[in-house]
């Protein structure tokens, strides 16, 4: 399964906002067999905040161990958000490539 955080808009910022995507795509994520992995992609993002990672990566991450997979990107506010969440929660995440 392919998540598109795109859709969600170009900048995606708020805790709020980050709890509300997740449970927008809830229903979608019923729908993960067993052993597919989670691609997490981030094309069309311009802005992404902390805040927002925490709400939304942290628990599909929680809530899939190990089948969550981020796809790469140049994209300097997603990696610098990636190693604040990595150093704040001592996990690292799963990044293909």
């Amino acid at each position: 399964m392919k998540i598109h955080l795109g859709k969600f808009g170009t900048t995606l910022t708020s805790r709020q906002l980050g709890k509300e995507a997740l449970a927008a795509f809830q229903p979608l994520l019923a729908e993960v067999k067993q052993g597919e992995l989670i691609e997490v992609d981030f094309d069309g993002v311009n802005t992404f905040s902390p805040s927002w990672g925490d709400e939304f990566l942290t628990p599909l991450e929680e809530m899939y161990p190990g089948k969550v997979v981020l796809l790469p990107t140049k994209n300097l506010s997603v990696k610098v958000t990636l190693e604040i969440l990595e150093t704040t929660n001592g996990k690292k995440f799963k990044m293909e490539g």
